[in-house]
């Protein structure tokens, strides 16, 4: 049986796709397209062990709101350059904070939390590749991501507890994507944990051996996802953020009924089931 990870004989061309990149503001942010709608997104730093400073966050907020909107686009990888994927907050950053007012710290750190809004608001899947370490913001940024494949040995930790601080603006992804009591024990504690430990508490879902891995994984999940329908994925999307959390009543039946009436009457749900039936690739495969 074939490796899952090994990229299919249809794998993805690597010619770039007639997608324009953001108006850059900074090299700190590196973006690569494919004509088949793979983009990854590139904290370009790796002197720096990819840590934000406000360019870089900039950077990365410009280019997950171009991604919204840009059609084509079937999947987003978010990486760092080099051996680590992001250290969390640059110390030059944090000296220049320490002399800030409280309501500069708090322009500052909205930045940040809006690119993460940003990132977590793209309506394609999202996945992160990580490696070597991601700590604080860094570990927040893979939790806003839909998945994340990690380097076996991976250092992740919501260390901010150690500095005084508290991991707030990362709270709303981390909670959502390892749930609120793994959080606190986390978040409180200010412990590292490896990839193992990442993926038994749902903050990556699947572990590969080395860089050559996630270059697998990243061809893998490229070609799998031109299977599905760009508009199917995005209201899959926002079905999960509707339904996650409410009651089972009578509300949440319509609102689900509902949502796959409007599916199937759809162009790409008539298409899929057609070509289903017909033995035949849908037209958003070609």
């Amino acid at each position: 049986m074939s490796d899952p990870l090994d990229p299919p004989t249809n794998a993805i061309a690597d010619p770039l796709m007639d997608v324009p990149a953001p108006d850059a503001v900074t090299d700190k942010v590196l973006i690569d397209a494919t004509a088949a709608g793979t983009v990854t997104v590139v904290i370009n730093r790796p002197e720096k062990k990819n840590a934000f400073d406000a360019e870089t966050i900039a950077a990365l907020h410009e280019a997950f709101e171009t991604l919204q909107t840009q059609d084509g686009v079937r999947v987003v990888f978010v990486r760092g350059a080099g051996t680590t994927f992001c250290a969390g907050a640059d110390l030059d950053w944090m000296r220049q904070a320490a002399d800030w007012s409280e309501s500069d710290n708090r322009d500052d750190a909205m930045m940040l939390a809006k690119m993460l809004k940003a990132l977590h608001d793209i309506p394609c899947l999202t996945v992160a590749l990580v490696e070597g370490a991601a700590m604080g913001g860094g570990a927040g940024l893979v939790a806003a991501c839909d998945t994340a494949v990690a380097v076996k040995g991976t250092r992740f930790a919501f260390s901010e507890v150690r500095l005084g601080l508290t991991p707030a603006t990362i709270s709303p992804y981390v909670i959502e994507a390892i749930g609120a009591r793994r959080a606190r024990a986390l978040f409180a504690s200010g412990l590292a944990f490896d990839a193992d430990d990442a993926l038994n508490i749902g903050l990556v879902e699947r572990i590969v051996a080395d860089s050559e891995g996630l270059d697998r994984a990243r061809n893998w999940i490229s070609a799998e996802m031109v299977s599905a329908a760009p508009g199917a994925v995005a209201a899959a999307k926002d079905l999960v953020r509707h339904v996650a959390g409410r009651n089972i009543n009578a509300d949440l039946l319509d609102e689900t009924a509902r949502r796959i009436a409007a599916r199937r009457v759809s162009p790409e749900g008539q298409e899929g089931v057609r070509a289903f039936l017909e033995r035949r690739k849908p037209a958003w495969t070609v």
